[in-house]
C-alpha cells in the first residue's frame, strides 16, 4: 500500500488557506475555552501548512503518517468537544484525514483509510454502553454517518483518481506530439538536404564531364610530349611527367564527383553482414602505410540476414574505415568494430559501430559531416561520406557519428590508444518475410 505520488500537492496553497479558515471558524464556536480543542485545532492547521514540504521530504510513507496524524487529532478533538464524545458535534472532523487519504491513495488504500477513521470514532462507543443504553435509533443514526464517510471518500478518490487518468493521458499525448514534431522536423531536413544534393549532384555532374574532356586532351599531349623529348631535354620531360600525375589526380577527383552525381543502382540481395565487414577491414589494411593499428572485432552471433548491395555496402564500409586509418595517421592507435542486433524506430536489424582512436570529429560537424564538401582532412574533397549516406539510405538504413569511448586511460603506455576517437554507427534493417533469402531485389540510389 503506497501513495499515490501524482496527487502531490505544492507546499502551501490557496485550498490550505481556506481549510484554516474553516478551522479558526470551528475555533471561535463553542466549546470555546476548552484549551484542549484549540490546541487540536492548532495542530490540524500547522500539519494542513506543512503537509506538502513533509512529503517531499518523506515520500514513500509520508502521506500515510499525515493521515494518521489527523485520524488521531479528530479522535482527540471529539473526545474534548461534547459531553458523550459519541454524540460530540465534530465528529465530521473525521472528513479532513479520510479527504486526504482519498486524494492520495488509490481506491483500496481509501477504503482502508477510511475505515481505520470510522472504527477511531467507533471506539467512543464503548465507553457510551457503560453509562449508557443505546437505542436501535442510535445505531442507525451511527450507521448514516459511517456510511456517509465512506461515500464522501469514494466520490473525492473517484474524482482524484479520474484526474491523474486525463493527466497521464495528456502527458502522453503530449510527449506523442513532441515526438513527431521532431521526426516532422527531422523529415523536413532531410527532405531539404534531399533537394539540394539532387540540385548539387546535377552539377556536379555537368562540371565533371566538361572537366574530364580537357583533362583527357592535357593527359594525352603530356604523355606524347614526354614520349617525343625522351632523354634529350630532362627538364622538359620532368614537367610533363608533373602535368601527367596532377591530371590523374584532377581525373580522380572528377571520378569522385561522377560517383556522387549519378544515382546508385543497387543489386540487394539478402546475406550476412560480417563477411562484408571482413572484406572492407581487409582491403584497407592491405594499402595501409602509416602506423600500426590494432584492430578488434566483436560481432554478436545469430545476427539477422540483411538485405545488401555487396559492392555497395563494401565501399562504404571502406570508406568509414579508410577515414578512422587516415585519422589515426603515423602515430597509429585502435580501431574497434561491433556487430550486434539492434531495434531502431520500431524496426530490427543490425548495428555496425566502427570506432577508433584519432583526435575525433568535433562536435559542431557531427551533424554537418555527411553534407557534400565538409571535411575534417586538409587534403579531403568532403564527397566520400555523402556518398555513404546515400548508400545507406539506398539501404533504407542511417548512419550517425558519435564520440567514441577510447581514452588514454584505457589503454597501456606503447598500445597506441589515444585521443577520444570517432564512432560512425551504421545501421541495416534486417530481412522481412517478404525479402526472402533466395530473392534479390534492385534499387536506384538517387
Amino acid at each position: 500500500m503506497h501513495a499515490m505520488n501524482e496527487g502531490k500537492r505544492p507546499a502551501i496553497n490557496w485550498m490550505d488557506v481556506l481549510w484554516l479558515v474553516f478551522l479558526a471558524g470551528l475555533a471561535i464556536l463553542p466549546p470555546v475555552r476548552e484549551i484542549h480543542k484549540q490546541l487540536i485545532l492548532l495542530a490540524f492547521g500547522l500539519i494542513q501548512l506543512t503537509e506538502g514540504w513533509f512529503l517531499s521530504r518523506v515520500p514513500e510513507r509520508g502521506a500515510a503518517y499525515v493521515v494518521l496524524a489527523k485520524i488521531g487529532l479528530a479522535t482527540l478533538l471529539i473526545d474534548h468537544t461534547g459531553e458523550l464524545s459519541i454524540n460530540s458535534s465534530y465528529y465530521p472532523i473525521y472528513y479532513l484525514p479520510i479527504v486526504t487519504a482519498a486524494e492520495y491513495f488509490g481506491p483500496w488504500a481509501t477504503l482502508f483509510w477510511t475505515g481505520l477513521a470510522s472504527a477511531a470514532y467507533c471506539s467512543y462507543l464503548y465507553p457510551a454502553l457503560e453509562e449508557y443504553e443505546v437505542t436501535s435509533e442510535s445505531y442507525g443514526l451511527l450507521a448514516i454517518r459511517i456510511l456517509f464517510f465512506f461515500l464522501a471518500a469514494m466520490v473525492v478518490n473517484r474524482f482524484v483518481v479520474e484526474n491523474r487518468r486525463q493527466t497521464k493521458r495528456y502527458q502522453a499525448l503530449a510527449e506523442t506530439l513532441a515526438e513527431t514534431n521532431r521526426r516532422l522536423e527531422q523529415a523536413q531536413a532531410e527532405a531539404r538536404r534531399s533537394e539540394r544534393l539532387a540540385a548539387l549532384g546535377q552539377l556536379s555532374a555537368g562540371l565533371a564531364h566538361e572537366i574530364r574532356n580537357p583533362l583527357g586532351v592535357i593527359k594525352g599531349s603530356a604523355e606524347m610530349l614526354t614520349h617525343k623529348l625522351g632523354d634529350s631535354n630532362p627538364l622538359a620531360t620532368e614537367l610533363a611527367g608533373y602535368i601527367s600525375s596532377e591530371t590523374n589526380r584532377l581525373s580522380a577527383l572528377v571520378s569522385r564527383f561522377l560517383d556522387f552525381a549519378r544515382p546508385l543502382h543497387a543489386d540487394t540481395e539478402v546475406q550476412e553482414i560480417t563477411p562484408v565487414v571482413d572484406r572492407a577491414l581487409l582491403d584497407v589494411a592491405k594499402v595501409w602505410k602509416g602506423g600500426k593499428i590494432q584492430v578488434t572485432k566483436e560481432y554478436r552471433s545469430g545476427l539477422p540476414l540483411i538485405p545488401l548491395d555487396e559492392s555497395l555496402s563494401e565501399q562504404a564500409f571502406v570508406n568509414i574505415i579508410q577515414n578512422a586509418y587516415d585519422a589515426m595517421g603515423e602515430e597509429g592507435g585502435a580501431l574497434r568494430v561491433k556487430v550486434a542486433t539492434a531495434r531502431v524506430n520500431g524496426r530490427d536489424g543490425v548495428e555496425v559501430r566502427i570506432e577508433d582512436t584519432g583526435p575525433g570529429i568535433p562536435a559542431e560537424l557531427r551533424e554537418q559531416i555527411f553534407n557534400p564538401f565538409v571535411t575534417t582532412k586538409k587534403t579531403g574533397v568532403g564527397l566520400g561520406l555523402s556518398i555513404v549516406s546515400k548508400i545507406m539510405d539506398g539501404h533504407d538504413g542511417s548512419i550517425r557519428v558519435e564520440g567514441s569511448v577510447g581514452k588514454q586511460s584505457a589503454g597501456q603506455p606503447g598500445d597506441g590508444i589515444r585521443g577520444v576517437g570517432a564512432c560512425f554507427v551504421m545501421f541495416f534493417p534486417a530481412a522481412t518475410e517478404q525479402s526472402p533469402a533466395a530473392e534479390a531485389s534492385h534499387m536506384v540510389i538517387s
